[in-house]
């Protein structure tokens, strides 16, 4: 392929897929295609074609690339971690094939990145003409497109359950994602990120004074896809609690916290449980000292680091006399059932704050 001819794409995660499409355009100069939003399509087409026991995020990864390929992606892209998620990509790759599809595959499990040549040798998959300087260029504009998206979450997050005109935090938000899609660089970014920071302040609220906070732990795609997890946060947000949530890029790859947070959860996790294992540790004990009223821990079914937190949280929970609650998803996941177990932790964190 050349060029001119790359359509890349990768799985969605969250809203992060305006950040990809800027550094694909940009740096690597190739068409970037956002695959359609996540639906209850793409992950039954995903699961067909999936191994029965494999986690949830292995099958929206297959639904996500189904649906980019049947548009016209020829370059996908798989990202790796610290679990099973590092073997997913040469699997993804040989499931397609197997189909018929053709395209490249560029899985960054297969790249030795203390070596430039691996990676080189890696990214020309994408365009084999790639300018180092232009992407070098695009990089810092993409972290910030990724920074600017986390800081709007966070406070819509914070604020959502309180405003006055329902669904106004959604619209702006989408008002500003659709501004992203084209975005043209630095300058743009900076000119919508004031005016959009405005608009969202000026939002009427009705906050009170004491409101009931809930943190957000676990793996992390299920805690930041929000349909993996049924809209958790909005859900939570229905009854009026400000939503806290860290696990998202900016913390886990610009600033790059897992290590201090491994420090944070050594009292209760000596080792390395894997993945995202010891971060959800870690923030579960930042939640509760931080004056939440209750943890949620969402994760996808059979997600072993996570279940290896499982036991530990609840000397968190014992500890800091702070309730967590448990949520494991799969594609047989009742979306009733979650709602009504939400709204029984709701009825008992508002009775243990006296309200």
């Amino acid at each position: 392929m050349t060029h001119r001819e790359v359509v890349a794409c990768f799985p969605h995660l969250a809203n992060y897929a305006y950040a990809f499409k800027y550094i694909f355009e940009k740096g690597f100069e190739v068409k970037y295609l956002i695959p359609p939003p996540i639906s209850k399509k793409t992950l039954e087409i995903g699961s067909k074609i999936s191994p029965d026991y494999v986690c949830s995020p292995f099958k929206y990864s297959m639904g996500c690339y189904l649906e980019a390929l049947d548009l016209g992606a020829n370059c996908l892209m798989q990202i790796y971690g610290g679990c099973r998620l590092n073997y997913y990509g040469e699997l993804n790759a040989t499931i397609l094939h197997d189909m018929g599809y053709k395209f490249e595959f560029f899985d960054m499990a297969a790249v030795d990145w203390k070596s430039r040549k691996s990676i080189f040798e890696n990214f020309r998959k994408i365009n084999p003409e790639m300018s180092v300087v232009k992407i070098g260029l695009a990089v810092p504009v993409t972290f910030k497109i990724i920074q600017t998206l986390d800081k709007f979450e966070d406070y819509i997050r914070h604020n959502v359950g309180f405003e006055v005109n329902d669904g106004e935090f959604d619209r702006t938000y989408k008002e500003f994602l659709g501004k992203l899609e084209n975005l043209s660089g630095r300058s743009e970014l900076k000119k919508l990120s004031k005016i959009y920071w405005k608009k969202l302040n000026a939002i009427k609220t009705d906050k009170p004074a004491k409101t009931i906070k809930v943190g957000i732990v676990g793996d992390y795609f299920t805690v930041q896809e929000p349909f993996s997890n049924y809209f958790m946060e909005k859900e939570l947000a229905k009854f009026g609690m400000e939503v806290y949530r860290q696990m998202n890029l900016t913390c886990t790859v610009i600033h790059n916290q897992n290590k201090k947070k491994r420090k944070i959860a050594k009292k209760y996790a000596k080792y390395n449980l894997g993945a995202t294992a010891n971060c959800t540790v870690a923030e579960a004990i930042e939640f509760a000292k931080a004056g939440c009223a209750g943890i949620i821990q969402v994760k996808s079914f059979g997600c072993t680091p996570e279940i290896d937190a499982m036991p530990i949280l609840q000397n968190v929970s014992r500890d800091f006399n702070i309730p967590i609650l448990h949520f494991s998803f799969d594609s047989q996941t009742s979306e009733t059932g979650v709602k009504t177990r939400l709204e029984a932790f709701y009825d008992m964190v508002e009775a243990r704050n006296g309200r």
